[in-house]
């Protein structure tokens, strides 16, 4: 007897859900953690914040970041994108992973993005702040959050040494022997120097106690590149070298040219720039409290 052929099914196999993109703004104070990309210890941004979007979207989490930042430093709007095929409102990304992250890391927003969106290799430019404490007296309540000269520095001097870095050059003279970037050659585009607080009582060494604000812009910038920039600037606004140094330096394109690398302590990444058509937040509070 023949056999009936089959009845078509009308259930049809389940296809994986597709992966969405998802960018995060992230800020963290850096003194506990041995730097942003993951290690065997543990004990870094990115290790912390994939472990607390793994626990919050039940799936492992892998993240790219804009810039990968040192021991010690800050991050006041780290940028990172991750696939996931979950679909989730951008405030529940926010909440669910802070509830799993610690104290001193936090998600500020999320939003999803075109597949196309790369959170390093979009990026257009990237910023820094350096935020110095000049005082007879160190660091106390921002200890780990400044760093600290003990002797008067001269701002003319800073701004005319820092007229030389402008630009498109090599920087090899402040490249960390350990830097895996491709080239030394960047675009600095912005040295903006502040000073405030200045106005209160002299202090031991008879002149009066302020911070300073550093704020670089780049395209790119190299492994230990603004840590040893501001060594040199620092030098310069002691007075110990003239600023027609850092012209000297520069052209040296060598490290033994420069000055020591100077303390992460007071050193903030401000995070990536990217086009508008992204539609990404370009600041978060974070930014405001800072000196």
């Amino acid at each position: 007897m023949q056999q009936a052929a089959p009845r078509p099914s009308s259930e049809t196999p389940c296809s994986p859900e597709p992966l969405m993109r998802v960018a995060l703004g992230v800020s963290y104070n850096g003194q506990n953690y041995s730097g942003w990309q993951s290690q065997l210890s543990g004990n870094t941004i990115q290790d912390h914040l994939e472990a607390a979007l793994g626990r919050f979207a039940t799936h492992p989490v892998s993240t790219l970041c804009a810039g990968r930042t040192d021991a010690g430093v800050h991050g006041l709007m780290q940028v990172v994108h991750f696939d996931t095929p979950l679909r989730r409102p951008p405030a529940s990304w926010v909440r669910g992973t802070n509830t799993f992250l610690p104290p001193d890391i936090a998600v500020q927003w999320a939003q999803p993005v075109p597949s196309a969106f790369h959170a390093r290799g979009s990026a257009v430019a990237r910023r820094y702040a350096y935020v110095l404490l000049q005082s007879p007296v160190r660091p106390s309540v921002d200890a780990g959050r400044v760093g600290w000269v003990f002797r008067p520095l001269d701002e003319a001097a800073m701004r005319q040494a820092a007229q030389h870095l402008l630009g498109e050059h090599d920087f090899t003279s402040f490249r960390a022997s350990a830097c895996q970037a491709k080239s030394p050659v960047k675009t600095l585009q912005r040295i903006d120097i502040t000073r405030r607080g200045a106005s209160g009582p002299p202090g031991e060494a008879g002149w009066t106690p302020c911070y300073w604000r550093f704020e670089f812009e780049a395209n790119a910038f190299l492994h230990h590149m603004i840590r040893n920039l501001m060594g040199c600037l620092i030098a310069i606004g002691q007075g110990t070298q003239a600023p027609d140094w850092m012209r000297e330096v520069l052209q040296a394109r060598s490290r033994d040219a420069a000055a020591p690398t100077f303390s992460p302590d007071g050193l903030y990444f401000q995070g990536p720039v990217y086009e508008p058509a992204w539609g990404l937040p370009a600041r978060t509070a974070a930014y405001d409290w800072l000196p």
